[in-house]
């Protein structure tokens, strides 16, 4: 067994934040230029601090794609804390996301998409063209099958195959779709808007479909895998890309209830999901030179060192005896020796496991790392659980008690 890294010894393998203004996309951005000086910006976005919202994400995304300068502003999701006084006073729906675009004030998605568009051209096929319509038409089936089989409570073993049957059929529509281009894009160019108005509840069924259902979408249906392998080609939506363990768990408050089938795929994958081990390829088929393990070892440090006060303060265990436990894991992950923990810590580490948000806190492969090494530290000492994620709120992800 390892000795525990000092925290000095720890900072020393720490990096940089990278170039949150002009380089990829990134969710601890502020204030995104591409090359441009800040007078000529023109929009501000008001999304949520966790980057839960799939909404946001979809006019996030576009921004990024368009490379349109904008500034950043984050707002509480209710699910997780109070919205703030600010935000209130200038929507007071409290509704994610809203824009300004030229000092208006722009709030519903697709209404700020339909804007962007206007102010700076189409991304890809016009929203309101006859194709782009039919495809828009399409998400919206898809996502209510969506709803229908993963948040309908009490459902008989026949109406669950039912809904999946119903789900599964709109599906193979969506591959239609995506097999009558040349490419792997709905548009025929490259990603446009109407890919990424299914981007957002499309990573979210992949997520929950496997933990609550046991199904693999991407396994299920190859023309989406292709689709996601491209989207995850591009720095961009690696930027904003969330993993399973986060989707799984910040869905159920926000959808008002996902319910499981309680089959023994569904066990299978929830708890190598809860385990903090992901999915391999089903979650994510990122580049191998974006996936580097050294450096995202280092991304997740970084980001630990970062919040380290604060992710000591609100672990149950306390401040002072949490301390040695932190440190015992990240030695693991950037050593790759087994460092023991102190007694008594395994559900604390893995308390935090389970509140590692991507990509919020760090990148997915950096996560993947993190929680691994914090769940191997863990087992050093007991199998001991802490209280489970509440289903109703996130509360415990209160975004005050930390610095972004």
């Amino acid at each position: 067994m390892a000795e525990a890294w000092s925290w000095s010894e720890l900072s020393e393998h720490s990096i940089g934040e990278g170039d949150h203004l002009n380089g990829p996309a990134s969710s601890q951005a502020n204030l995104r230029l591409f090359g441009t000086d800040e007078s000529e910006i023109r929009v501000t976005l008001y999304r949520d601090h966790h980057a839960w919202c799939p909404y946001c994400q979809k006019v996030w995304m576009w921004l990024e794609f368009k490379r349109i300068p904008y500034r950043i502003r984050k707002v509480t999701m209710r699910c997780y804390g109070q919205k703030e006084a600010w935000f209130l006073q200038k929507v007071p729906s409290g509704m994610l996301p809203a824009l300004e675009l030229d000092n208006r004030l722009i709030t519903e998605s697709d209404d700020i998409l339909l804007a962007l568009e206007q102010s700076f051209g189409p991304l890809g096929l016009p929203m309101t063209s006859p194709p782009a319509m039919e495809l828009r038409r399409l998400e919206r089936l898809l996502f209510q099958a969506w709803c229908i089989w993963l948040c309908t409570p009490g459902l008989r073993p026949r109406q669950q195959q039912q809904a999946r049957q119903q789900f599964q059929d709109i599906a193979r529509r969506f591959e239609q779709a995506l097999e009558q281009t040349d490419g792997p894009w709905l548009d025929p160019q490259a990603p446009g808007t109407v890919d990424l108005i299914f981007v957002p509840y499309v990573e979210r069924m992949n997520a929950s479909l496997a933990y609550y259902k046991g199904y693999l979408l991407r396994e299920e249906h190859p023309a989406i895998d292709r689709w996601f392998r491209a989207l995850e080609t591009t720095d961009t939506y690696r930027g904003t890309q969330s993993d399973f363990h986060t989707h799984a768990h910040d869905l159920p408050p926000q959808m008002g209830g996902c319910w499981s089938d309680a089959n023994p795929a569904a066990a299978d994958l929830s708890a190598r999901i809860d385990a903090g081990f992901g999915l391999d390829q089903q979650e994510a088929c990122w580049p191998e030179e974006a996936q580097n393990s050294e450096l995202m070892c280092r991304r997740a440090l970084s980001r630990v060192l970062k919040h380290r006060q604060n992710i000591l303060n609100v672990n149950p265990l306390g401040s002072e005896r949490f301390d040695q436990p932190l440190r015992a894991a990240l030695t693991t992950m950037m050593s790759g020796s087994l460092c023991k923990p102190a007694s008594g810590s395994g559900s604390s580490l893995r308390y935090l496991r389970d509140r590692i948000s991507v990509p919020r806190d760090m990148p997915l492969p950096a996560a993947r790392l993190l929680r691994k090494a914090l769940e191997t530290t863990a087992k050093l000492d007991s199998s001991d659980r802490p209280r489970p994620i509440s289903a109703r709120d996130r509360y415990d992800q209160d975004p005050r008690k930390f610095n972004q």
